[in-house]
């Protein structure tokens, strides 16, 4: 198998066309498998000879992996799983841990994310320039950058191993059955691509470009639900509804290019430069509509073993919806890696990397409504609760443009005055918010290795890596006010330039919605902006850096105990974290002239710095029947969540029985590591390089784990927002703060199989099946002395499978993946994550394609469609408790997809 070390000991995987088996035919010809076979012998192969335990997934072909996205092929390893975010894969849990716990390299270096934390964002990287994907679950000594729970190594194809010219380009169309949900919107996108490889002078200098452009719309039904809270006589009613039509346009640019020069066989130097431009607009249309505690629950409900699911609620003032929400991220990744293998045993190796990411995340609100509050007509609301969130019988035409006008239906916000004297009153028509974070990434390594000729010690390496990370986020928060509204009682009807006719929530019952595009109206002055200047703004920004320092020396082994083959490897890695946190603490002080508040912020600045030296031990016993037993022990370590450890604190208000409860939250910056202690023991047999069987069981002892624990404060001096309305102010908040404590136990069985049916018969040959089932158990309490709980991310089980049929040009296969209930994090209130309990999903995915084979005309062409979540499986979070509170009910529907690749 070809390999290369683009930055240090972690190899490279070769594409399928690199490692395609060979196998002899009956003239002495040999047959070269391709395709899907070839991608899964690849795999095979992979994990046989790998001195970790490790999972594999190579691409079928340049340009094209064996899914839509990377996500949802590396969600389909044994003991993986993913969550779905606006319908697409993007996060992946490993072994029962959230992403947090994970780290993602490319091409063994580390990177930057576009979310708020350190997990990467898979939609980020195109499938098409990546050739293979690592997952490590087990560490050791020579892998830098680490995950507690595993390490993800995503890796682009080495133009010099690839030892001949490779062009190809790709394109497919894609359908959303859910159609055109909100006007304007898509159903119809493409993605187009292109690979080159090739290798000049004498095969001492090797290129290899790559490009990927996506245009694609993701369509979403969205039920939201607030809550639901008890009545007087003991049952419990929904408080409210915020539900849409959301239609996303997803736009990526990917490029991403190698340079490699060999001038002798000994030294290698290469250079790699991976771009990604990521644009994710979303259009949401709907209603919210507070319901129990804001209108009238009228008599005759029908309640059901403490849940009323169908009523009807008087004097209901609803609140049109049309929000913008953008996400434009710009991915920058280079890195140089030169290495030298000495003809007497001695190799060396220095690389140097930088990945940047800049993201901004724009959320627009904008209201409209019967009249600004007190004033316009109420509604009376017939509700039923049911397994797909509640439906809903409205009195109002609310895509009536005479009678839906722009304006604060609620009085939100009361009047708000800027420091500069701009205002909005009697409530705010909208809210503009605007996160920019930026993430910067340094790393340089270095490494010296001695191999040994004989004996049972084949190598040591000794080596050194220094990383220098710093995250910043500024948020820029504006009120919308209609620039009309001067004396707080205008309204104002949607000028006939900016209406864009109604979208209709029939699947809720709520009927067509006026439809605009709010940002048309702030560029053209229908709003304005006022700065929000109270303390929960101020405080969100931070700025961390973080710098670790990483030592490490590793011994590999090898030796003939006469059963079998003994090989593995022992080391240690020493890591110096030095953490420093930039934020801010409001106070207020009191009233301007102009009646604003006057909040003034406290900086803080705090740094933090520990030492974890991290052991490993991996062992692997290979006897003649093809059978491998692994063991492997290890200290494990993973660093706090970045937002985890600002140094600010933020405040936010609820309004409860006719009073503001004050919630916050604060992050510490003297956050230290998850660490666990780690043991592996794993069961393989093998069929060849085509096939295997796996039991691998898992064990995790947490020493230590990241808690969020509430504190009582009191709320005298607090930078608080007026509620407006008169709503009084409770006289103490919670305040929420991540803190170091225990962790508990995490442990498990992965069953895993990659089986070629020709491995029984002949007769059978092309036909055969991938998968796994994991079960994972946790007994890690949530809270010091509460009593233990699920882990964010964790899915008891977690299953999947692919049947396939493989011959004389043809494809066809069918995947499921499965996974249990878990908690899972949604966008919450002002973009802020949310954690919730999500309901187990079933996902069925489908293909088939014809490749023409080598004697056609067509020769290089390979035909394909897909469809993905063929049962149309929706993303369900319920309150805990009780199944029937539906929280969030989001349908994506299916979604259809035809392609072609053409290599040359």
């Amino acid at each position: 198998m070809a390999a290369a070390l683009a930055a240090g000991t972690v190899p490279a995987v070769a594409t399928a066309q690199e490692s395609a088996p060979e196998a002899e035919a009956q003239d002495g010809q040999s047959i070269v498998v391709t395709g899907f076979r070839a991608s899964l012998e690849s795999a095979v192969n992979k994990k046989k000879t790998a001195e970790q335990i490790v999972e594999s997934v190579s691409a079928e072909d340049i340009g094209k992996l064996p899914d839509a996205s990377i996500a949802e092929s590396i969600a389909r390893l044994p003991g993986l799983t993913s969550q779905r975010v606006s319908g697409r894969s993007n996060a992946i849990a490993i072994r029962g841990f959230a992403p947090d716990f994970s780290t993602t390299l490319l091409n063994g270096r580390e990177q930057t994310s576009t979310g708020d934390n350190r997990a990467v964002e898979y939609d980020q990287y195109p499938s098409e320039v990546v050739s293979a994907v690592n997952v490590y679950k087990t560490p050791m000594a020579s892998l830098v950058g680490q995950g507690l729970s595993g390490t993800v190594d995503m890796r682009t194809i080495r133009p010099l191993d690839a030892g001949k010219r490779i062009f190809t380009v790709g394109a497919r169309g894609s359908y959303a059955d859910l159609g055109k949900l909100n006007v304007g919107s898509d159903d119809l996108g493409y993605r187009v691509n292109g690979m080159y490889v090739d290798q000049f002078a004498n095969d001492t200098i090797g290129i290899a470009l790559g490009a990927s452009y996506t245009d694609e719309p993701y369509q979403i039904q969205e039920f939201n639900a607030w809550g639901y809270d008890p009545t007087p006589d003991g049952n419990r009613v929904i408080t409210g509804q915020k539900s849409y039509n959301t239609s996303t346009k997803l736009k990526r640019l990917g490029l991403n290019g190698t340079l490699q020069w060999r001038p002798v066989p000994q030294f290698t130097s290469t250079i790699d430069a991976f771009y990604s431009n990521f644009k994710d607009d979303q259009i949401k249309r709907g209603i919210e509509m507070p319901l129990y505690g804001n209108a009238t629950l009228n008599p005759g409900y029908t309640a059901e073993n403490g849940l009323i699911t169908s009523g009807s609620f008087d004097d209901v003032k609803g609140i049109v919806r049309n929000d913008v929400f953008q996400r434009h991220a710009k991915l920058y990744s280079f890195g140089w890696n030169n290495k030298w293998e000495g003809d007497n045993g001695w190799n060396a190796m220095f690389d140097a990397s930088y990945s940047k990411t800049d993201r901004n995340e724009l959320t627009v609100e904008s209201y409209s409504g019967t009249g600004r509050f007190p004033a316009g007509a109420t509604d009376t609301v017939g509700f039923l609760s049911t397994s797909q969130g509640a439906r809903f019988t409205p009195g109002l035409n609310y895509g009536d443009w005479s009678q839906i006008v722009l304006t604060s239906p609620q009085g939100w916000g009361g009047t708000q005055i800027a420091p500069d004297g701009t205002a909005i009153r009697g409530g705010q028509d909208g809210y503009y918010n605007n996160r920019k974070v930026k993430d910067e990434l340094w790393q340089f390594r270095t490494e010296v290795e001695k191999k040994f000729d004989a004996g049972a010690l084949s190598s040591i390496q000794v080596g050194w890596n220094y990383t220098n990370r710093s995250k910043s986020l500024v948020p820029e928060e504006y009120f919308l006010g209609l620039a009309a509204n001067t004396d707080g009682l205008t309204s104002v009807p949607v000028p006939e330039q900016y209406q864009l006719g109604t979208t209709d929530l029939k699947y809720l019952g709520l009927g067509p919605v006026i439809s605009y595009n709010p940002l048309a109206l702030i560029d053209d002055g229908i709003y304005n902006l006022v700065a929000n200047p109270y303390g929960d703004v101020v405080v969100k920004s931070y700025a961390i850096r973080e710098k670790v320092m990483t030592a490490y020396a590793q011994a590999n082994f090898k030796a003939d105990l006469g059963v079998g083959e003994f090989t593995g490897n022992l080391g240690v890695q020493a890591n110096w974290t030095d953490q420093n946190s930039k934020g801010a603490t409001a106070v207020y002080l009191g009233e301007n002239a102009n009646g604003s508040p006057n909040v003034g912020s406290l900086p803080r600045n705090n740094s933090a710095d520990y030492l974890d030296v991290l052991p490993s031990l991996n062992m692997s016993l290979r006897l003649p029947s093809d059978t491998v037993i692994r063991f492997a022990a290890a200290r494990e370590m993973i660093r706090p969540r970045l937002d985890d450890m600002r140094a600010s604190l933020s405040w936010n208000s609820t309004i409860v029985g006719g009073v503001a409860q004050v919630t916050g939250e604060s992050g510490n910056p003297d956050l230290r590591p998850w660490r666990a202690n780690a043991l592996d023991l794993t069961f393989e047999q093998y069929f060849g390089a085509k096939g295997y069987v796996a039991a691998q069981f898992f064990w995790k002892e947490l020493k230590s784990y990241v808690y969020k624990m509430d504190v009582t404060v009191p709320t005298d001096g607090l930078a608080l927002q007026d509620p407006g309305n008169g709503i009084p102010i409770s006289d103490t908040a919670q305040l929420n703060v991540p803190i170091n404590g225990k962790g508990g136990k995490l442990y498990g069985v992965e069953l895993a199989t990659t089986l070629p049916f020709e491995t029984f018969t002949s007769a059978l040959d092309g036909f055969g099946v991938t998968g796994s089932v994991a079960y994972t158990k946790t007994k890690i309490a949530p809270e010091p002395g509460q009593p233990s709980g699920d882990l964010p991310g964790y899915s008891k089980w977690v299953a999947n499978g692919t049947a396939y049929f493989e011959k004389w040009g043809f494809n066809a296969r069918g995947s499921v993946r499965y996974r249990s209930t878990f908690i899972g994090e949604v966008s919450g209130f002002s973009a802020n994550r949310v954690r919730r309990r999500a309901a187990a999903e079933t996902i069925v995915d489908a293909q088939i394609g014809y490749d023409f084979q080598p004697d056609s005309a067509l020769a290089g062409l390979s035909l394909y469609i897909q469809g993905q979540n063929l049962t149309d499986a929706p993303f369900i979070t319920t309150n805990p408790g009780d199944t029937r509170q539906i929280i969030d009910y989001q349908t994506y529907g299916r979604r259809f997809l035809a392609g072609f690749t053409y290599k040359f």
